[in-house]
């Protein structure tokens, strides 16, 4: 079965899953429009994320960025809603530029400090130190980072067909960019560098009625018999005689190719739905608006009025209980996969990130931003020895 590169389960975060708890992404429907080049100072406008100042680079206050017209570009980001979340949230953080002594957007001065802050030890804005880390003069104002960020929201099709083209920095994709454009491993080494800022344990969720009339586990061979039209009333897998309402993500979407290369085995693998729809959230909708519907989405995207399933696959039973001897938060799970920020390497950047890009990217990669923006919006943080392979990625620091 085809699986993202390998990783260490020993390591993995097994955060409390509230399958109850509202979806993080939901704020990410509002619309976005397409991205400018990445080398000018516009970019793909986003949405208010969760924290911080809006990823469009306003807050609420009306306080705007101005990086200034001779300052570096502004960052822009654009694809994946399963990505959004992360990749949002961080330019939120990243355009407040919350001064150190704002406990809830950065840094603490109590026991109630964020995880790892500690570890960074400084009185500088946000952005400023992560930005200074690769030469970039600190502003020490709040809203005001030396550089800005913007995230849009499509899906991974369009974040990698957008960094391919040059119209954003960074391409957010929840499936490998291979499957995305088609094209081979050695075309993608060539031409971009695949930062992995998380894991996403992708369950499958059932409508509430059906998990209540006692659909609360399905192997791996009956989820591939619904979504290949084999199987079309749930009482073929113990559930009510009623007909199966099967939900898929678009075609281009990332969780729609990670969902057919890992559960199906083909990132072309034909499917049976009864509609497709485009982000996580409009899955997480139809599937708390019917009484028969079946549908996979990301982690983060939880809800009340739906039920993620336990898994069997070929005897080992993967549950949605971070308690349970076998998870979906274990890097064994079948479905597990990695949430991919895709740069590009050109004539100007050989390595394949530049300096603006590391400065942001690396945020994400400190346990700080592990725990705030990968872990508390309900994904898997990666294990140390991942964390450390990612910023080997990156250009040294200044």
């Amino acid at each position: 079965m085809s699986r993202d590169a390998g990783r260490q389960a020993d390591a993995v975060s097994r955060r409390k899953y509230l399958l109850t708890s509202a979806a993080i992404g939901t704020a990410g429907l509002a619309g976005c429009s397409g991205g400018d080049s990445g080398n000018g100072d516009g970019g793909a406008g986003g949405s208010s994320g969760d924290g911080g100042a809006g990823g469009d680079g306003s807050d609420d206050s009306g306080n705007t960025i101005d990086s200034g017209s001779s300052g570096p570009a502004t960052v822009t980001a654009e694809g994946s809603s399963t990505v959004y979340p992360i990749s949002n949230k961080g330019s939120s953080y990243w355009n407040s530029n919350s001064p150190a002594s704002d406990g809830e957007y950065w840094g603490a001065n109590d026991e109630s400090s964020v995880p790892g802050w500690d570890q960074i030890q400084t009185d500088m804005n946000i952005a400023d130190y992560f930005a200074s880390l690769y030469g970039f003069e600190p502003t020490g104002e709040r809203s005001n980072p030396p550089f800005a960020t913007r995230v849009a929201l499509s899906h991974s099709g369009t974040g990698c067909e957008a960094v391919r083209d040059g119209l954003v920095d960074i391409g957010n994709s929840s499936g490998p960019i291979t499957a995305e454009l088609d094209i081979s491993e050695e075309q993608r080494d060539e031409n971009y560098v695949d930062h992995v800022v998380g894991r996403d344990g992708q369950p499958v969720f059932v409508s509430q009625a059906i998990y209540d009339a006692g659909v609360e586990q399905l192997t791996g061979e009956q989820i591939r018999g619904i979504y290949q039209g084999e199987i079309t009333n749930w009482s073929e897998v113990g559930g009510p005689d009623q007909e199966i309402f099967v939900v898929g993500r678009a075609e281009g979407s990332g969780t729609d190719t990670s969902f057919r290369l890992n559960m199906l085995g083909d990132a072309d693998a034909p499917m049976e739905v009864d509609t497709r729809l485009g982000q996580n959230q409009q899955v997480q909708q139809v599937l708390q608006d019917n009484d028969n519907a079946i549908g996979y989405m990301a982690l983060a995207f939880s809800g009340s009025g739906i039920q993620a399933i336990a898994i069997d696959f070929e005897g080992t039973v993967y549950r949605p209980d971070p308690d349970a001897e076998n998870t979906i938060f274990d890097s064994e799970y079948p479905l597990n996969r990695d949430l991919h920020m895709y740069t590009r390497i050109t004539d100007e950047t050989p390595e394949g990130t530049d300096m603006r890009e590391a400065a942001f990217l690396n945020m994400f990669l400190t346990e700080f931003g592990q725990q705030v923006f990968v872990e508390d919006v309900n994904y898997i943080t990666l294990p140390t020895s991942d964390i450390e392979a990612e910023r080997e990625k990156l250009p040294d620091q200044a």
